[in-house]
């Protein structure tokens, strides 16, 4: 037969696959069913990258040796398609968001298909499609209905000259990325979701999960559940002209209120209108256009130097009555707790670095450091707080906190970092919202179910309206309606809903993708709920998982689902990094290997992995005699080192290109990509097909070949390692395990057939092209995908013998192979036969001999 080549077959058995239903999932069934999903790919012009791959070839060996160890699984796979590049690529072209998202969809699955991964097509989803956002619609309802959606004044990114509202991540350096134009932070209407209510759930249902420990401990930050005190600081009335307000905080470290010699207010706080003073007007004013023109990231760079403005206010302390200044500063987010801080330079490093800048009192109230180099924030003993004084700090947290309160200036509080989640865009390529605003009252009502979906408008145009509201308020056949209560004119919803709200639920949708009365049916949800397996890049650690299970409690306590969270088991897998290969070039155009790193003089400059010349291990200059670097570092297109799958593809076929990210090390590593590495495992899946395929091959299959008992043993030593090593998720060390076993076949001149197809058997998930056209090459019925996993025997996989360490006077005089029930005197009697040890005996006599079984074999002589 012709030598290994992929290309000849991988497509055959794609289509196999696809004609035959090979992964066609029965909803309903008696076999105890197994969910593995990928976190929901937004399809991009750019298609696949070999970092998807890496957690899609995990998900599918999953997926197919669950099915061959006998359960019905779920391994679906749709597309979270709502985004802003769409809409971005709509604005310089006029091409419809949806006819760029078609044909990118077109491009993803192509590519999946081509590497065989075995989804069960006939779920495909689209959060784009009518028929799914009618039930993300459907959902929102229910989260107005149970009053946890409102809407509110929130800052958003606004950019005067292009008169829209822009993403985070269209701004750099407080200018837009289109136009380089100057952005400002603008209060504007926005819905909200009071995730915050959930946020005690949120935190506890992290220890029925399992997740690993870092990422549950990202989301516990996140949400930031801490325990302190609120307290009311009133402001000095002699300071603001007679203004009678209070400021309340919330602090952690009660114990240092004494502490306190100035308070910070955010630019945003409506106070500030309230008590800055004529004096100190123009330039709180001044600082405040300021700050909005920062992000909340760069607000609070812990790097950057701190700036404020005193508002030329007073607030007291309620401990001591102390006058301390009110600034402005925009290290203190609105957002975030009261929008107002208590400032304790001496314990709080921010605080210092800010009251240093600013000439502000530093004093110390918790013994034990040097305030006057640094603020102390560990423990110690209270100073200079009157009743506190000679407490330690948990102490005096409690009394203090008991005397807020008997006084009626604070109370003991719970407060966390997470804040409501802002849940619109003012963007066109969105879900719409189900709800029209009555213009006689004002009042928001939600659209009947049997109006959902409300769809797009179809249009031509998507610019931004200039008033900082989405596209699709500019268009007033589809925004003016009637109230479908009163049947009084209303207007519709112009903002939409964030790329988030799509995939927050698609896994409910993939276990009954054609249902439309309901987005999941009851009964088959708690057959299949919690998915068993959900794997994606550590990207998503935070937001998108939090805000899914968020969603998920919520259509629990509707009644809506069965289970209380959604994902019992979450796996992120390792960036793949890309290598490129450096050299320095002069500005006389001669080029340099190492020896040019750290001249002045030089620039440095990168040649693509797929153009180096290698001389053996060596990486050379395409062109020169120079010797190039490897630079290991993120994968870019201005890098020079991304890898496209489909090349990889083409030269070595789908198999090699699974089997390697595989095969590169721990799933949830960080690894390095390497080309050559890509072709020591495609020879891996040669030598195997030589054994099958080829009549001159060293070893061959033969019907009459003696299955011995040691190669019987390799083999189901193989199984149990490759078995347990795949439901470990240990793919790389499943990989060598098989590796080792087909060198063992060829120590031999034939081998069974029995002996080779259980390797076959499990190359299947790893490999289940080659896998399926060995299985048919050894005379089996297609497919090897139907085949249950091979088993071993726990008793072949002892062996009769062992090694045993032969020693005289301690020292190693030689190893012997004993059977694993022998007695000293049979151990003695095999040890004297070897003859090295038998040397070292010779006309000495024996005093004594320590016999440790299956371990040592001691001679002490005379």
């Amino acid at each position: 037969m012709s030598k290994f080549d992929p290309a000849k077959f991988e497509p055959k058995w794609q289509s196999y696959w696809d004609e035959h239903g090979t992964f066609r999932t029965e909803s309903e069934t008696d076999r105890p069913t197994y969910y593995v999903l990928d976190m929901f790919p937004y399809p991009s012009g750019a298609g696949l990258h070999v970092g998807h791959v890496e957690g899609y070839t995990a998900t599918d060996i999953v997926a197919r040796f669950k099915k061959a160890r006998g359960f019905e699984v779920l391994h679906p796979m749709g597309w979270d398609a709502f985004g802003l590049p769409a809409e971005q690529y709509a604005l310089k072209t006029g091409t419809h968001p949806r006819e760029t998202t078609e044909k990118n969809v077109g491009v993803f699955k192509e590519q999946l298909k081509s590497l065989g991964f075995a989804y069960d097509w006939e779920r495909e989803i689209n959060t784009t499609d009518p028929d799914y956002y009618r039930w993300t619609q459907w959902i929102f309802l229910k989260l107005w209905e149970r009053d946890l959606a409102y809407i509110a004044e929130v800052p958003v990114n606004w950019c005067p000259a292009l008169g829209t509202v822009l993403a985070n991540e269209e701004v750099i350096d407080g200018r837009s990325e289109r136009g380089g134009h100057r952005v400002v932070r603008k209060p504007m209407r926005q819905w909200m979701l009071k995730i915050t209510e959930y946020a005690d759930r949120l935190l506890d249902d992290l220890e029925i999960i399992d997740w690993p420990e870092h990422l549950k401990e990202m989301q516990r930050n996140w949400i930031g559940r801490s325990r302190g005190a609120e307290v009311d600081f009133a402001v000095d009335p002699e300071s603001t002209g007679g203004l009678e307000a209070n400021i309340r905080v919330f602090t952690t470290r009660p114990d240092t209120l004494f502490g306190a010699t100035y308070m910070v207010l955010a630019p945003e706080h409506p106070l500030v209108d309230e008590i800055t003073t004529d004096g100190q007007w123009e330039k709180v004013k001044a600082y405040r256009e300021e700050a909005a023109r920062k992000s909340d990231l760069e607000r609070t760079d812990l790097q950057d130097e701190k700036t404020g403005v005193f508002t030329g206010a007073y607030a007291v302390n309620p401990t001591n009555g102390e006058k301390i200044p009110v600034w402005v500063a925009d290290y203190v987010l609105y957002g975030y707790g009261t929008g107002a801080i208590m400032a304790v330079p001496g314990h709080d490093q921010r605080d210092w670095d800010f009251a240093k800048a600013h000439g502000i009192e530093i004093r110390e109230v918790i013994s034990g450091g040097d305030i006057a180099e640094e603020a102390h924030e560990g423990d110690g003993k209270l100073v200079n707080s009157d009743f506190l004084n000679g407490l330690p700090v948990d102490e005096a947290k409690g009394k203090i906190i008991a005397w807020l309160e008997d006084e009626g200036v604070g109370k003991e509080a719970i407060s966390y970092k997470l804040r409501d989640w802002l849940f619109s865009r003012q963007r066109y390529w969105g879900e719409p919202f189900p709800v029209v605003h009555r213009k006689e009252d004002a009042a928001v009502v939600p659209l009947p179910e049997e109006q959902l979906p409300l769809t797009l408008p179809e249009v031509e145009e998507y610019e931004p309206s200039g008033t900082g509201e989405s596209p699709l308020a500019t268009i007033e056949e589809w925004v003016e309606t009637t109230c479908p209560q009163t049947g009084e004119p209303a207007r519709r919803e112009t903002n939409t809903m964030p790329q988030w709200a799509g995939s927050c639920w698609y896994y409910l949708r993939f276990i009954d993708p054609d249902n439309d009365e309901a987005p999941v049916d009851f009964d088959l949800e708690k057959n299949w709920m919690p998915v068993d397996l959900y794997v994606g890049g550590a990207e998503h650690a935070v937001l998108h998982l939090l805000y899914a299970r968020f969603w998920h409690k919520v259509l629990y306590d509707a009644g809506v689902v069965s289970t209380k969270e959604p994902f019992k088991r979450v796996v992120n897998q390792g960036m793949i990094l890309g290598t490129s290969y450096a050299y320095y070039e002069t500005e006389n155009g001669e080029l340099l290997g190492n020896e040019g790193e750290g001249r002045s003089d030089v620039t440095q400059k990168t040649v693509h992995v797929d153009n180096v010349h290698w001389e053996g291990e060596t990486p050379m200059h395409p062109d020169e005699d120079v010797e190039l670097e490897p630079v290991v570092e993120k994968m870019s297109k201005s890098r020079g080192n991304v890898v496209n799958p489909d090349d990889v593809v083409e030269e070595y076929g789908a198999d090699s290109l699974r089997l390697y990210e595989m095969f590169m090390g721990p799933l949830e590593q960080t690894k390095p990509w390497d080309p050559r590495g890509v072709n020591g495992v495609h020879r891996f899946l040669s030598r195997l097909w030589r054994v099958v395929c080829d009549e001159e091959a060293p070893v061959g299959v033969d019907e009459s070949a003696d299955f011995d008992e040691e190669l019987e043993r390799e083999l189901h030593r193989t199984i149990a390692q490759v078995t347990e090593n795949t439901e470990e998720l240990r793919f790389n060390t499943a990989i060598a395990a098989m590796m080792e076993y087909v060198n063992a076949l060829y120590k031999r001149d034939s081998v069974p057939p029995q002996a080779v197809e259980p390797v076959v058997q499990m190359l299947a998930p790893y490999a289940p092209h080659t896998a399926e056209e060995l299985w048919a090459e050894l005379g089996n019925e297609p497919s090897v995908s139907e085949e249950p996993w091979p088993t071993f025997d726990e008793d072949k996989l002892e062996e009769d013998t062992y090694e045993l360490a032969v020693q005289v006077m301690g020292k190693l005089r030689g190893t012997v192979d004993v059977a694993q029930d022998a007695d000293e005197e049979a151990a003695v009697a095999v040890a004297r036969a070897n003859e090295d040890v038998e040397r070292h005996l010779e006309g000495r006599e024996i005093r004594r001999v320590i016999f440790v079984p299956g371990r040592i074999l001691n001679f002490v002589v005379g």
